[in-house]
């Protein structure tokens, strides 16, 4: 069994929108609180995060994890990186870097933001950070758990989506091929971003991610990076087919495997 944890299911702006003032931001339900999009994957044995963007110590708090056997980055835009300086308490408390997994792009742009962490004498206490690389079409293994990249298109950047076991997590896409889409056939469960219902340059649309959702048929499926313009939870849930759900920042889900 895979237990899904969604860590935060905001856009990059998070929601509510600092200086906003629409009922989507003013609403006092916790599930329009939403922190900038992350996920947390456990195996019987593994431990895996799906991106480390800025709101990384305080989702890691709240879900009081313990421990990190890797990071898998979509993509290197800093909502999805921006807080990787706190593996260091990782770091201090196992007494090793923790590994983090992306392809050679987004290691460059880790590399550049993070300068110190990899400097020849680094200054004590630096985040150590152990980097892997990720190839499309070569699914490789971390623990019991086996990942097979999905790639996907974020405007004109290839991003990175992830299966993992009968769970399939495609985020900041708003393009993808039938190749791709082969590789999460048969999935239980499937997480896909919808930032909103109007159209959007470098995301899927509602729509755009029900039509993936249909064309995958999994049992259930979860929408994430959702920003304030797709309305309050408690409304738009309403509207959804069966079986597809506004994913909620601390929602957890099990995946049969």
């Amino acid at each position: 069994m895979i237990r899904l944890t969604f860590l935060g299911t905001g856009t990059s702006q998070g929601v509510p929108v600092i200086s906003c003032g629409c009922w989507v931001c003013r609403s006092d339900d916790s599930r329009d609180k939403r922190l900038r999009t992350s996920a947390l994957v456990e195996t019987g044995r593994t431990t895996l995060l799906i991106d480390a963007g800025p709101d990384f110590r305080q989702q890691m708090l709240r879900e009081s994890v313990g421990k990190l056997d890797g990071i898998l980055l979509t993509h290197e835009h800093k909502d999805h990186i921006a807080g990787l300086d706190d593996v260091r308490a990782f770091n201090y408390v196992t007494g090793k870097p923790v590994d983090i997994y992306a392809e050679e792009r987004v290691q460059r742009r880790v590399k550049q933001d993070f300068d110190y962490a990899f400097s020849e004498n680094p200054y004590p206490g630096v985040p150590e950070i152990r980097l892997h690389t990720i190839l499309p079409d070569a699914p490789f293994r971390i623990g019991d758990a086996e990942i097979v990249p999905i790639r996907g298109i974020h405007y004109k950047l290839p991003v990175f989506g992830f299966r993992i076991g009968r769970l399939a997590y495609l985020t900041d896409m708003n393009r993808i091929d039938d190749r791709e889409l082969k590789k999460i056939e048969g999935v239980d469960t499937l997480v896909i971003n919808a930032l909103r219902k109007e159209h959007h340059l470098s995301h899927f649309t509602l729509d755009e991610a029900l039509h993936i959702c249909y064309r995958v048929s999994p049992r259930a499926a979860y929408l994430t990076h959702i920003s304030h313009q797709m309305g309050r939870h408690a409304t738009e849930e309403r509207a959804l087919p069966e079986g597809v759900h506004f994913a909620y920042d601390g929602l957890t889900v099990e995946i049969p495997d």
